[in-house]
C-alpha cells in the first residue's frame, strides 16, 4: 500500500518551500495539485516533474475512490494547492479523510501557511486564538458576527480585497468601532504590507487606498468576556 503526503507549498515567496517538500514531491508517483497551471510554475522552479493531476473543490468528490484506489495499488501521492496548507481553506479534507477510513497512512509536512504570519505579526495576543477561514457570503453570516462579537480569543480569518472594507464595517456594528484588528496582506511577497489600528482606522485606510491581494484579518478578541471569567 502506498501513502498520502500533505505537502505545503510557499504562500507568495518560492524560497519558503522546504528541502523536504522538493524531495517528497520529486519521489511521489502522482501529485494532486489544486490548479495544474499555479503548481505547474512552482515544479518548474525546482525541476520537479512528476506526473500532475487536478484535484480541486469541483471535482475532489468524484476523485477520492481513484485516489484511494490507487494508494491502495501501491502508489505514493503528494496533495498540493495553490499556496499554503492543503485543507485549510483548501480542497484536502475529502482525500484525507478517507485515506483514514482506509487505513492509509497520511503524512502532513510542516510548512507554510498564511494565518501563523499574520497573528504573529498583529502584535495582538497570539498564546489563544480561533482560525475562521472565510466567513458567511451570506447565509448564517449575521449570525457568525454576533457570535464573534463574544468570542474572547483573538480571531483570524481570509477575505477577498474587494469585501474586505464591507466585512470590517460590519464587524464595528458589532464589536464597537474601537476593537484592534491588523490586516496582512499578500504574506511574503514584494508588496506585502501589515496595516494595524482601531476597526474605524482601518477601515478608513483601505476605503482611501483599495486592497488587493491575498488577505489575513485578525481582529482582537472580546476582552470584557475575559474580565466577567475572572470575576466568576
Amino acid at each position: 500500500m502506498g501513502k498520502l503526503f500533505v505537502v505545503p507549498t510557499p504562500v507568495g515567496n518560492l524560497e519558503d518551500m522546504t528541502f523536504r517538500a522538493i524531495r517528497v514531491l520529486k519521489e511521489v508517483d502522482l501529485i494532486l495539485a489544486e490548479d495544474t497551471r499555479t503548481s505547474g510554475v512552482l515544479l518548474k522552479h525546482y525541476e520537479i516533474k512528476n506526473a500532475l493531476q487536478s484535484h480541486h473543490k469541483f471535482n475532489e468528490h468524484k476523485m477520492v475512490e481513484n485516489v484511494i484506489n490507487r494508494i491502495m495499488a501501491g502508489a505514493d501521492v503528494a496533495l498540493i494547492s495553490d499556496a499554503g496548507t492543503p485543507a485549510i481553506s483548501d480542497p484536502g479534507f475529502l482525500v484525507v479523510r478517507e485515506c483514514v477510513r482506509n487505513n492509509i497512512e497520511v503524512e502532513c509536512l510542516p510548512g507554510a501557511t498564511a494565518l501563523i504570519p499574520a497573528i504573529v505579526n498583529s502584535g495582538l495576543p497570539n498564546d489563544r486564538f480561533c482560525f475562521e477561514g472565510f466567513l458567511p457570503p451570506k447565509k448564517g453570516r449575521q449570525t457568525r458576527f454576533k457570535e464573534l462579537a463574544d468570542e474572547p480569543r483573538t480571531i483570524i480569518f481570509y477575505e477577498s480585497p474587494h469585501r474586505l472594507v464591507k466585512t470590517l464595517t460590519q464587524f464595528i456594528e458589532y464589536v464597537g468601532e474601537e476593537r484592534q484588528v491588523s490586516v496582512s496582506r499578500e504574506i511574503s511577497k514584494m508588496f506585502n504590507e501589515t496595516i494595524r489600528g482601531t476597526l474605524t482606522e482601518v477601515v478608513a485606510h483601505f476605503t482611501s487606498s483599495e486592497p488587493r491581494g491575498e488577505i489575513v484579518v485578525v481582529l482582537a478578541g472580546n476582552q470584557n468576556k475575559i474580565k466577567d471569567k475572572f470575576k466568576e
